[in-house]
């Protein structure tokens, strides 16, 4: 071997050698541990506290009352208001300020608590609510056993129906339906009664009979019927609210919920159904547009899904514009009334990428929401027109309404 090539292995011998011992340095090393901080230094971030400002500047037409009159179509002044009189008159000091002519409050249990609801709500200001009942399923059956339950007895559908028909006589205007007929409420078995259970036909047919909708909240939003991991949308709402994933075997699937619904009002056309939340579809409007053209009986709302609406902007003024007589306006209130804020620059403006809730974070998807613009025509059939149409004993609150700010208005 030459010298030459002698020295060129002796470098080569030299270099692999080093490299070799800085590796190693290397791999001795511990990896570089960056605790999770508030934000302010450190580089990870624990999600419960990123809060983002946005850096856009776009304009901004902020709404403090509605442009017209409206009907809040899905409110629970029980549940929330707890029949407290002092929370009441401040909620109608709210409704007065946003131009809120009539609730419609949700919570009237035929298990007693109806005629102490309407007392509560009718004392001051009958001509600002009407009640929807509610089923008593339960009755005086226990919680740990669903075997003693009212509605496995034989003929509980017709006394119900009965029930309320002498509510209807009293001045109610419609049957409620949670969520929980369907995701909670158990056979004897311990399974899961299903929403299309043919046992509750005469109730349903009642409603068609009396005059009276019902509106059907049926699953809930997609996200809750999903695995709450890294790829859930809704995972930092689900992470401070796990008992509302019903996701798993002791759940039926959400499409299962939704068609079984869709068969209970396919089963009775003479029956107005409102889809509460949007039909909980939201998520995808045009299989809400096929439902409203299969099913003539069916109406929608928009309680709590702005936050939904809002992040497809053009598929929903298009959806609305094109279904302006179906869609009914409610909020899942009270709610604070910056909420109500929102709702009217919703509906009522062109912005973009405002907040969908006042509250830090927001409570359904970290994203924002842009105007609709909605037309006068539009609005209007959405505010107060279809809920005049469709539930009894609105039309002439609203009427009264619109004379008192009449009135009021003049100089």
């Amino acid at each position: 071997m030459s010298i030459v090539a002698k020295i060129w292995r002796l470098r080569c011998q030299a270099a692999l050698a080093l490299f070799l011992i800085f590796q190693d340095a290397v791999v001795a090393q511990d990896p570089p541990v960056y605790e999770p901080l508030d934000g302010r230094e450190g580089r990870e971030l624990l999600l419960k506290n990123f809060r983002p400002q946005s850096q856009l500047k776009v304009a901004e037409h902020r709404r403090t009352k509605a442009a017209f009159p409206v009907v809040d179509v899905h409110t629970h002044f029980f549940y929330k208001l707890r029949s407290s009189q002092q929370a009441l008159d401040d909620y109608v000091a709210v409704m007065d300020r946003n131009r809120i002519a009539v609730c419609v409050s949700l919570d009237g249990s035929l298990n007693g608590r109806l005629e102490e609801h309407v007392k509560f709500l009718w004392s001051k200001y009958k001509d600002r609510f009407v009640v929807f009942a509610n089923v008593d399923w339960r009755g005086d059956g226990t919680e740990e056993n669903p075997a003693s339950w009212a509605c496995h007895r034989s003929g509980f559908a017709e006394r119900t129906a009965k029930q309320l028909a002498a509510a209807v006589e009293s001045g109610v205007s419609g049957l409620k339906l949670f969520k929980r007929f369907g995701l909670e409420y158990k056979n004897p078995d311990g399974s899961l009664i299903k929403v299309d259970d043919a046992r509750f036909d005469p109730i349903w047919q009642a409603c068609g009979e009396l005059g009276i909708p019902i509106i059907i909240h049926t699953a809930d939003p997609a996200a809750f019927f999903e695995p709450i991991d890294e790829t859930n949308e809704r995972w930092e709402e689900l992470s401070r609210h796990p008992d509302w994933s019903f996701h798993g075997e002791n759940f039926p699937s959400r499409d299962e919920l939704l068609e079984a619904r869709n068969r209970v009002i396919g089963r009775h056309p003479k029956t107005k159904f409102i889809g509460a939340h949007v039909a909980n579809h939201p998520e995808d409007l045009k299989v809400v547009s096929e439902w409203l053209g299969k099913y003539p009986n069916l109406y929608i709302e928009t309680a709590s899904r702005i936050s939904e609406l809002g992040r497809q902007p053009f598929t929903t003024r298009k959806f609305l514009m094109q279904y302006s007589d179906r869609v009914l306006f409610g909020t899942d209130g009270p709610w604070p009334e910056a909420r109500l804020h929102i709702n009217w620059r919703f509906f009522e403006t062109e912005d973009e990428s405002f907040a969908y809730s006042e509250k830090v974070p927001p409570p359904q998807g970290m994203w924002q929401i842009y105007g609709l613009n909605l037309p006068d025509s539009v609005l209007k059939q959405l505010y107060f027109e279809n809920a005049c149409q469709l539930i009894p004993g609105v039309k002439t609150r609203l009427m009264k309404y619109r004379q008192v700010e009449s009135e009021e208005s003049k100089p």
